[in-house]
């Protein structure tokens, strides 16, 4: 996908926030770019197109989660565009979905130019996620999905063992909880994640690009961490027909790959 014409620049909170909307491609298509960073890609015409190849894996795991295509409630730590939102607003009518997203510049922007329909269900709470966890009720989410990276790295404070036992807390049973980690071999960043994890949910399932496990380059982890019902089939099933291939290590594999890290505390 080539750069599109620039549509909208506009500077945010903080030192050098430099927030662009530019053209996606296509018809009704954008692309949200923070401090130089592609970050969402909105098709407004089909909220169904998710063009990362992470957030096509994402969807995958929010597809084949409880009893589709049945309404989910879910919170989401991390917004700008909402792509994630709006893709489960089409594919999973009736869900409520919860957005956290501190950036109130970036959200007034999405909302004047990339608007969501009422209908949609979708909130954004201008709250950083760790607080905006915390104000959740207990067993209030079918699903929590964290993507929120603040200076290229998702914030120290939502990958501790202290903020795993706040998202299980907020999870209903049978929930699950999908982690967008960036990380490479020896994956030492994931590993610390995962360990903080397990002493809260009794399983974890990861996707990745082959590339990535085979320490050939950065990529995105997808983490999955829930119960005894996690999806593995069923994600499993996507691979065959995903247009990029990924693997699916279950629970065991998980162990093997990303076991020995040593989790996160607050302190």
């Amino acid at each position: 996908m080539g750069r599109g014409p620039e549509l909208e620049r506009r500077l945010g909170p903080g030192p050098a926030r430099d927030v662009e909307l530019l053209a996606g491609g296509r018809p009704g298509a954008y692309l949200l770019r923070i401090d130089g960073d592609d970050q969402s890609y909105v098709d407004l015409h089909d909220p169904t197109r998710l063009e990362f190849d992470y957030v096509r894996r994402m969807g995958d795991v929010l597809d084949v989660h409880g009893t589709p295509p049945g309404p989910l409630r879910v919170v989401h730590v991390g917004g700008a565009g909402l792509t994630l939102p709006r893709y489960v607003a089409a594919t999973r009518p009736g869900s409520v979905q919860v957005v956290l997203e501190p950036d109130e510049a970036v959200t007034a922007l999405v909302r004047e130019r990339l608007p969501w329909a009422r209908g949609d269900r979708i909130k954004v709470r201008p709250l950083d996620g760790r607080s905006g966890l915390e104000q959740l009720r207990a067993s209030y989410a079918d699903v929590v999905v964290l993507d929120a990276y603040r200076d290229g790295v998702v914030p120290r404070e939502l990958l501790t063992e202290d903020c795993s036992a706040v998202v299980a807390r907020a999870l209903r049973d049978g929930g699950a909880y999908l982690l967008n980690l960036s990380d490479r071999a020896p994956f030492a960043h994931t590993r610390r994640a995962v360990a903080g994890l397990r002493a809260h949910f009794p399983r974890v399932i990861l996707t990745a690009e082959p590339a990535t496990l085979r320490a050939r380059r950065a990529g995105n982890l997808l983490v999955v961490a829930g119960g005894d019902g996690l999806p593995v089939a069923g994600l499993r099933a996507r691979v065959a027909a995903a247009v990029l291939p990924y693997r699916v290590l279950d629970d065991a594999g998980v162990r093997s790959s990303f076991g020995g890290g040593t989790p996160l505390r607050d302190d």
